[in-house]
């Protein structure tokens, strides 16, 4: 096998990684979007600013 092969197996298993996390990242915001209970982002403007993030 050649070098040039291996780059290239290399550079389409981290397209491939890249594209399945921003897919399941996706599906994760799409269903707290969706979900009424969800906690509100300090950036909404129902919420007070200085309140605890949502993520930590």
């Amino acid at each position: 096998m050649d070098f040039t092969y291996l780059i290239v197996i290399l550079a389409l298993v981290t397209m491939l990684a890249v594209i399945v996390f921003a897919l399941v990242s996706k599906a994760k915001v799409e269903n707290r979007l969706a979900d009424e209970d969800s906690p509100k982002s300090t950036l909404a403007a129902d919420k007070a600013s200085d309140g605890k993030p949502v993520d930590v």
